[in-house]
Protein backbone atom coordinates (compact mmCIF):
# COMPACT_ATOMS: atom_id res chain seq x y z
CA UNK A 1 0.00 0.00 0.00
CA UNK A 2 1.33 3.59 -0.80
CA UNK A 3 0.69 5.91 2.22
CA UNK A 4 1.96 9.18 0.20
CA UNK A 5 -1.68 10.33 -0.66
CA UNK A 6 -2.72 9.66 3.74
CA UNK A 7 0.64 10.85 4.79
CA UNK A 8 -0.31 14.28 3.13
CA UNK A 9 -3.78 14.52 4.37
CA UNK A 10 -2.55 13.71 7.55
CA UNK A 11 -0.33 16.55 7.79
CA UNK A 12 -2.17 18.70 6.59
CA UNK A 13 -4.38 17.62 9.95
CA UNK A 14 -1.31 18.75 11.51
CA UNK A 15 0.30 15.31 12.49
CA UNK A 16 3.75 14.47 12.07
CA UNK A 17 4.02 11.52 9.77
CA UNK A 18 6.51 8.79 9.56
CA UNK A 19 6.30 5.28 6.93
CA UNK A 20 8.32 2.23 7.45
CA UNK A 21 8.03 -0.16 4.77
CA UNK A 22 8.04 -3.14 8.18
CA UNK A 23 7.30 -3.52 11.38
CA UNK A 24 11.44 -3.67 12.55
CA UNK A 25 12.41 -0.67 10.78
CA UNK A 26 9.51 1.45 12.65
CA UNK A 27 9.95 -0.68 16.42
CA UNK A 28 13.77 0.29 15.66
CA UNK A 29 12.90 3.72 14.75
CA UNK A 30 10.38 3.92 18.29
CA UNK A 31 13.59 2.37 19.98
CA UNK A 32 15.68 5.63 19.15
CA UNK A 33 13.05 8.43 19.36
CA UNK A 34 11.67 7.33 23.00
CA UNK A 35 14.64 6.90 25.00
CA UNK A 36 15.15 8.06 28.83
CA UNK A 37 11.51 8.47 29.85
CA UNK A 38 7.87 7.66 31.28
CA UNK A 39 5.93 6.39 28.52
CA UNK A 40 2.39 4.75 28.96
CA UNK A 41 0.81 2.28 26.64
CA UNK A 42 -2.76 1.95 25.62
CA UNK A 43 -3.96 -1.83 25.22
CA UNK A 44 -2.44 -2.94 21.43
CA UNK A 45 -1.81 -5.94 19.43
CA UNK A 46 0.18 -4.35 17.05
CA UNK A 47 2.54 -2.56 19.79
CA UNK A 48 2.60 -6.49 21.13
CA UNK A 49 3.39 -7.74 17.49
CA UNK A 50 6.24 -4.54 17.53
CA UNK A 51 7.58 -6.04 20.80
CA UNK A 52 7.74 -2.41 22.39
CA UNK A 53 6.54 -3.31 25.34
CA UNK A 54 10.66 -5.26 25.87
CA UNK A 55 12.63 -2.80 24.09
CA UNK A 56 11.22 0.24 25.31
CA UNK A 57 11.20 -0.82 29.12
CA UNK A 58 15.02 -1.26 28.52
CA UNK A 59 15.46 2.25 28.66
CA UNK A 60 12.35 3.79 29.71
CA UNK A 61 10.00 3.68 32.60
CA UNK A 62 7.45 1.65 31.14
CA UNK A 63 3.12 1.86 32.59
CA UNK A 64 1.37 -0.81 30.43
CA UNK A 65 -1.54 -2.89 32.14
CA UNK A 66 -1.02 -6.44 31.66
CA UNK A 67 2.96 -5.94 31.11
CA UNK A 68 3.92 -3.88 33.93
CA UNK A 69 3.34 -5.45 37.42
CA UNK A 70 0.71 -4.02 39.80
CA UNK A 71 -2.54 -2.99 40.26
CA UNK A 72 -4.31 -2.44 36.60
CA UNK A 73 -6.12 0.98 37.75
CA UNK A 74 -2.87 2.26 39.34
CA UNK A 75 -0.68 1.37 36.23
CA UNK A 76 -3.81 2.75 33.72
CA UNK A 77 -3.46 6.12 35.92
CA UNK A 78 0.39 6.25 36.23
CA UNK A 79 0.30 5.70 31.94
CA UNK A 80 -2.29 8.88 31.77
CA UNK A 81 0.34 11.23 33.24
CA UNK A 82 3.11 9.88 31.24
CA UNK A 83 5.74 12.41 28.97
CA UNK A 84 5.17 9.89 26.49
CA UNK A 85 1.80 7.66 25.13
CA UNK A 86 1.73 4.91 22.49
CA UNK A 87 -0.81 3.06 21.05
CA UNK A 88 -2.05 2.54 17.64
CA UNK A 89 -4.97 3.06 15.79
CA UNK A 90 -8.22 1.17 15.84
CA UNK A 91 -9.04 2.61 12.17
CA UNK A 92 -7.64 6.08 9.94
CA UNK A 93 -9.99 7.30 6.85
CA UNK A 94 -7.88 7.65 4.24
CA UNK A 95 -9.79 10.38 2.54
CA UNK A 96 -10.03 12.33 5.51
CA UNK A 97 -7.18 11.48 7.63
CA UNK A 98 -9.65 10.93 10.88
CA UNK A 99 -7.65 8.62 13.42
CA UNK A 100 -10.96 6.88 15.03
CA UNK A 101 -10.03 4.35 17.94
CA UNK A 102 -13.16 2.57 20.09
CA UNK A 103 -12.46 1.90 24.21
CA UNK A 104 -14.66 0.37 26.66
CA UNK A 105 -12.48 1.35 29.88
CA UNK A 106 -11.68 4.93 28.57
CA UNK A 107 -7.87 5.06 29.71
CA UNK A 108 -6.76 4.54 26.11
CA UNK A 109 -8.88 7.02 24.34
CA UNK A 110 -8.58 9.49 27.06
CA UNK A 111 -4.96 9.77 27.39
CA UNK A 112 -4.43 10.10 23.32
CA UNK A 113 -6.08 13.59 24.00
CA UNK A 114 -4.22 15.39 26.28
CA UNK A 115 -1.72 15.36 29.57
CA UNK A 116 1.69 14.14 27.49
CA UNK A 117 4.86 15.32 26.15
CA UNK A 118 4.31 13.23 22.75
CA UNK A 119 1.55 10.39 21.50
CA UNK A 120 1.99 8.05 18.81
CA UNK A 121 -0.20 6.63 17.17
CA UNK A 122 1.39 2.70 15.33
CA UNK A 123 -0.89 1.59 12.64
CA UNK A 124 -0.14 -1.16 10.03
CA UNK A 125 -1.94 -0.94 6.42
CA UNK A 126 -4.78 -3.09 7.43
CA UNK A 127 -5.57 -0.24 9.60
CA UNK A 128 -6.29 2.45 6.79
CA UNK A 129 -10.10 2.59 5.37
CA UNK A 130 -11.16 4.12 2.61
CA UNK A 131 -13.67 6.98 4.17
CA UNK A 132 -15.46 7.74 7.80
CA UNK A 133 -18.21 5.40 7.03
CA UNK A 134 -15.95 2.34 6.39
CA UNK A 135 -13.42 2.66 9.40
CA UNK A 136 -16.08 3.12 11.64
CA UNK A 137 -17.80 -0.22 10.68
CA UNK A 138 -14.15 -1.67 11.19
CA UNK A 139 -14.11 -0.80 14.49
CA UNK A 140 -17.69 -2.00 14.97
CA UNK A 141 -17.64 -5.16 13.11
CA UNK A 142 -13.66 -6.27 13.23
CA UNK A 143 -11.78 -4.76 15.60
CA UNK A 144 -14.08 -4.78 18.74
CA UNK A 145 -15.50 -9.00 18.00
CA UNK A 146 -11.86 -10.00 17.70
CA UNK A 147 -10.28 -8.27 20.65
CA UNK A 148 -13.01 -8.84 22.74
CA UNK A 149 -12.92 -12.64 21.86
CA UNK A 150 -8.84 -12.41 22.63
CA UNK A 151 -9.77 -11.08 25.50
CA UNK A 152 -12.68 -13.64 26.59
CA UNK A 153 -15.31 -11.36 27.24
CA UNK A 154 -19.27 -12.44 27.18
CA UNK A 155 -20.61 -10.53 24.71
CA UNK A 156 -22.29 -11.52 21.23
CA UNK A 157 -19.61 -10.72 19.02
CA UNK A 158 -17.05 -12.34 20.99
CA UNK A 159 -18.91 -15.72 20.78
CA UNK A 160 -20.30 -15.24 17.06
CA UNK A 161 -16.67 -13.12 16.17
CA UNK A 162 -18.92 -12.18 13.39
CA UNK A 163 -20.19 -8.48 13.76
CA UNK A 164 -21.42 -6.16 16.24
CA UNK A 165 -25.18 -6.32 18.16
CA UNK A 166 -24.82 -3.44 19.59
CA UNK A 167 -25.36 -5.28 22.74
CA UNK A 168 -25.54 -4.30 26.33
CA UNK A 169 -23.50 -6.46 28.00
CA UNK A 170 -21.70 -5.70 30.86
CA UNK A 171 -18.32 -7.14 29.24
CA UNK A 172 -18.69 -4.94 26.24
CA UNK A 173 -15.62 -3.45 24.88
CA UNK A 174 -16.68 -0.58 22.66
CA UNK A 175 -18.41 1.96 24.95
CA UNK A 176 -16.87 5.02 23.75
CA UNK A 177 -15.24 6.63 19.89
CA UNK A 178 -12.94 8.97 19.99
CA UNK A 179 -12.54 10.62 16.56
CA UNK A 180 -9.32 12.82 15.76
CA UNK A 181 -9.98 15.22 12.92
CA UNK A 182 -6.89 17.17 13.38
CA UNK A 183 -3.40 17.07 15.98
CA UNK A 184 -4.79 18.39 19.47
CA UNK A 185 -3.53 21.70 20.44
CA UNK A 186 -1.74 21.25 23.52
CA UNK A 187 0.98 18.31 22.70
CA UNK A 188 2.99 16.57 20.00
CA UNK A 189 1.34 13.82 17.74
CA UNK A 190 2.73 11.49 15.18
CA UNK A 191 1.29 8.78 12.97
CA UNK A 192 3.45 5.45 12.30
CA UNK A 193 2.56 4.06 9.55
CA UNK A 194 4.18 0.42 8.47
CA UNK A 195 3.18 -1.24 5.41
CA UNK A 196 2.04 -4.04 7.05
CA UNK A 197 -0.66 -5.85 8.51
CA UNK A 198 -0.05 -5.54 12.18
CA UNK A 199 -2.81 -6.09 15.22
CA UNK A 200 -6.49 -5.88 14.68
Amino acid sequence: MAFEKLKETLEKNGFTVSVFASGEEAAAYLNREIDGVTVGFGGSMTLTELGLHQSLSQHNTLYSHGFTPGDPAEVMAKAATAEVYVLSANAIAEDTGEILNIDGTGNRVSASLFGHRKVYFVAGKNKVSPDYDSALWRLRNVVAPKNARRLGRKTPCAEKADKCYNCNSPDRICKGLVVLYQKMRAMDMEVVLIDQELGY
